[in-house]
């Protein structure tokens, strides 16, 4: 009977060998890689593809309307040694510095602030939001206006009270127009980090602060031991991206000063432009972009590694 059920082709068919292919479509992380696709093909298209090719076109002496030939680094011996590139890492590095540390500061206070119970909170909280909602442009045209050299209501209001006698050169003094595009710069990105702290202050379990009421800790104690721990890794992040905002600010700058005067504001990413669009060198202009590679990659370091110890999670001294 065996025999003729072999024969006739009614017997219990072969097992098929299970392949990879059959594998990964019965993966339970299947379904979310397909979701994950149209993401990565953005990624690719907007941020990889055009990274890689401004990397590629820094080694090359490209200029707007030639693709240019391969040079090896010389436009990066040619950064190293210009002056003006040279000032721009300063002003860089000075107006990143001295503008996330101010922001940190005064948007840490209005994130304790807008945490207690204060009237009207919400209507203030919207207020404080206004400057991060309004274009960065218009932004910059309002301060454009302020810092006018002769019809500037800062002047004219110091002058009223009698502190100066002439008008302040906002924007024509070197360190006048550093001073000033800071402060556009910390009036609009403020609200960011206090939002964001905010909703830190928010997670923290109001009976730790009784408990440390109850053991007699004064309200600086109750900050330094518990608010600053528990919030540590939220700081963490948001600075971050202050940092990186910051050091790749563009738009304020190139409408405020231009990088003026005499190329005292002037920034890496204002430089990269002035000198690829303006200026016409692509490769010039895309190895002063891509020298920006390396100052970001450090703060992102210093995050990670930092969001990664114990005692920034917990707040405790233990690795």
């Amino acid at each position: 009977m065996a025999d003729v059920a072999i024969r006739s082709g009614s017997g219990p068919a072969p097992m098929r060998d299970i392949t990879a292919w059959d594998r990964l479509k019965s993966n339970r992380n299947w379904l979310g890689a397909w979701f994950m696709l149209p993401t990565v093909a953005f990624l690719v298209l907007f941020l990889v593809y055009p990274l890689g090719l401004g990397i590629w076109l820094s080694f090359t002496d490209a200029r707007i309307g030639r693709p240019g030939q391969f040079i090896g680094i010389e436009n990066y011996e040619w950064i190293i040694t210009d002056s003006k590139f040279l000032t721009s890492v300063f002003n860089t590095l000075f107006y990143t510095f001295v503008a996330s540390v101010i922001k940190f500061a005064v948007g840490l206070y209005l994130a304790l602030l807008l945490n207690e119970h204060l009237p009207f909170k919400a209507i203030i909280r919207a207020i404080i939001l206004i400057p991060f909602i309004v274009p960065t442009v218009l932004s910059a045209i309002a301060f454009w206006w302020i810092f006018d050299p002769q019809f500037s209501i800062i002047s004219w209001t110091l002058k009223k009270w009698g502190l100066i006698s002439v008008n302040v050169d906002f924007l024509g003094d070197p360190w006048n127009a550093r001073w000033s595009v800071i402060f556009a710069n910390v009036w609009r990105g403020v609200p960011f980090i206090a939002i964001t702290l905010l909703a830190g202050l928010q997670t923290v379990s109001p009976s730790l602060y009784e408990a440390a009421t109850l053991d007699g800790a004064t309200r600086w104690q109750m900050f330094r031991y518990v608010t600053y721990p528990l919030l540590t890794p939220i700081i963490a992040v948001v600075m971050t991206f202050s940092v990186l905002f910051t050091f790749t600010d563009f738009q304020l700058i190139k409408v405020l000063t231009n990088g003026g005067p005499a190329g005292a504001t002037e920034l890496m990413a204002t430089m990269s432009y002035n000198t690829a669009i303006l200026g016409t060198r692509i490769g010039e202009g895309a190895a002063i972009s891509t020298a920006m590679i390396p100052f970001l990659l450090g703060a992102i370091m210093i995050s990670w590694f930092g969001l990664q110890r114990r005692k920034w999670q917990q707040g405790s001294d233990n690795d």
